[in-house]
């Protein structure tokens, strides 16, 4: 192994289409395929599920444009952590950094890669230990709760399997990575296209079912507001991922101009793609019964072509998880690699191969705190909690871009905010607006008894955790130095 300076070591092998297909391979994994019926069940409204869609892809859009002009001004491996730290200093990075690596990135590795297996279970079922013995093994831990490494150990197993494979694919080189995304994002778009066209023509649908809401449905104890912010949470998970590109920026080829336009282009074809895909599940199911589907993309593949579209259902979306899985593993080792370079990391995460280029050390430690959190089978409740921890990070990248243009004021920006400076203010309010929303909702469901903690106060404890790696960090730089 061999140890160079910040991004000497790794190869811009990545062209522009690769470089769309990881924006879109990033943000369209399992999501799309799950969160329709949580919204429908949450919203009772088809009307009100396309709104927020709209709204949400607009805001994503707003967030988008924003990075994008701080990703050309700072095309380095890293991304957001490389902008964090330009902006705000090494505390803020580090904590973002820490975020990511903690609980956001690997914790979506485990998560996205687990859906992989489940479904695979369509065709064939996976082994597992009796319930006696899943339950003889069980650990504590405060906040989260009871956990039972090994429940499901079949599909824990399998989900371990892909998140090594997938990480020695790119172990061994960021083109042969790129290719794989490539190749998954294509197919995922076919899949997604076909299951489309299955919908509209072979369905028994109705458009009548654009405009029908549920006739039985009442909000909940936090009323419209509430269902309108767990609506957006949904709608904004499956918009995640899209900054991604930003981390692989000193592997793409002339980063200034591909990364932003990578990142406006690719979102912009997610957004149609969700819509669409949002308004054939509507055509096919009423709301009613959408809200009742725990798999509402094989259900209305069912309604249009039989049991047959269940089993197509389940390829589709190994397809699409597969290639998300693939991507996050990629580029988020790249912002443990540079903060490494920066000595605010593991001193032996700055090494990259010699023969294939990749930050190899990142990559190996990263599958292997994604295995821990597969077993432990916590990822979706850390998840959950880091979500609205993400938003305010979201919304201190937009601010950032104020903060740069007076910093570095006659620096090159091969892209520039369209609407600035409206398009940054309302993605900023908005963000902190849905942060201070998404605590008060998560405080109105703690008191009403339905939830065992406040999961955004949870989450930002997990964050704070980070200062005392942080001052450790900091101490070894000094020695370096």
């Amino acid at each position: 192994m061999t140890q160079i300076k910040e991004g000497s070591g790794l190869l811009r092998k990545l062209g522009f289409y690769t470089t769309i297909a990881i924006v879109i391979g990033a943000v369209i994994g399992s999501g799309i395929f799950k969160k329709p019926a949580y919204m429908a069940e949450a919203l009772g409204s088809p009307e009100l599920m396309l709104l927020i869609w709209c709204i949400a892809g607009v805001i994503t859009f707003f967030g988008v444009i924003t990075n994008a002009e701080v990703a050309g001004l700072l095309p380095k491996t890293g991304g957001q952590f490389i902008f964090f730290q330009e902006m705000y200093g090494d505390l803020a990075a580090f904590l973002y950094g820490w975020a990511m690596f903690s609980v956001v990135q690997c914790g979506s590795i485990a998560s996205i890669t687990y859906v992989f297996s489940e479904y695979f279970q369509y065709f064939i079922m996976l082994p597992r230990f009796s319930p006696e013995i899943e339950q003889q093994v069980v650990l504590s831990i405060p906040g989260i709760g009871k956990i039972y490494p090994l429940l499901d150990i079949g599909v824990k197993g399998m989900t371990i399997g892909i998140i090594w494979f997938l990480t020695m694919v790119n172990f061994w080189g960021v083109k042969f990575g790129g290719r794989i995304s490539l190749i998954f994002t294509a197919a995922k778009i076919v899949a997604i296209m076909l299951l489309v066209a299955f919908c509209f023509m072979f369905a028994d649908g109705a458009a009548a079912n654009f405009t029908s809401n549920n006739p039985n449905f009442a909000f909940g104890t936090t009323g419209l507001l509430g269902a309108l912010i767990m609506g957006l949470s949904a709608a904004f998970w499956a918009f995640d991922g899209w900054n991604n590109i930003t981390y692989l920026a000193g592997e793409v080829k002339e980063p200034q101009k591909n990364i932003p336009r990578a990142l406006a282009f690719g979102l912009i074809i997610v957004i149609a793609i969700y819509i669409l895909i949002n308004l054939a599940f509507l055509y096919v199911l009423p709301v009613s019964e959408m809200a009742g589907s725990k798999l509402v993309a094989a259900d209305a593949a069912r309604k249009a072509i039989g049991y047959l579209g269940g089993g197509l259902v389940a390829a589709f979306v190994m397809v699409s998880v597969f290639g998300t899985s693939n991507g996050t593993i990629m580029a988020s080792a790249r912002v443990y690699y540079a903060m490494s370079n920066k000595n605010l990391f593991f001193k032996s995460l700055k090494k990259f191969h010699p023969r294939y280029h990749t930050p190899s050390n990142a990559l190996l430690l990263q599958a292997s705190w994604a295995t821990i959190l597969v077993l432990s089978g916590s990822f979706d409740d850390l998840t959950n909690m880091l979500i609205f921890v993400s938003w305010i990070f979201y919304a201190m990248g937009a601010y950032g871009v104020f903060v740069l243009r007076k910093k570095m004021p006659d620096a090159e920006r091969p892209f520039k905010v369209p609407g600035y400076p409206v398009v940054p203010i309302i993605f900023i309010i908005f963000a902190l607006g849905f942060v201070a929303i998404t605590l008060y909702n998560d405080i109105v469901n703690y008191n009403a008894g339905n939830t065992h903690i406040i999961n955004s106060l949870f989450g930002f404890l997990l964050v704070s955790l980070g200062l005392a790696f942080y001052a450790y960090f900091k101490r070894q730089s000094k020695k370096i130095k």
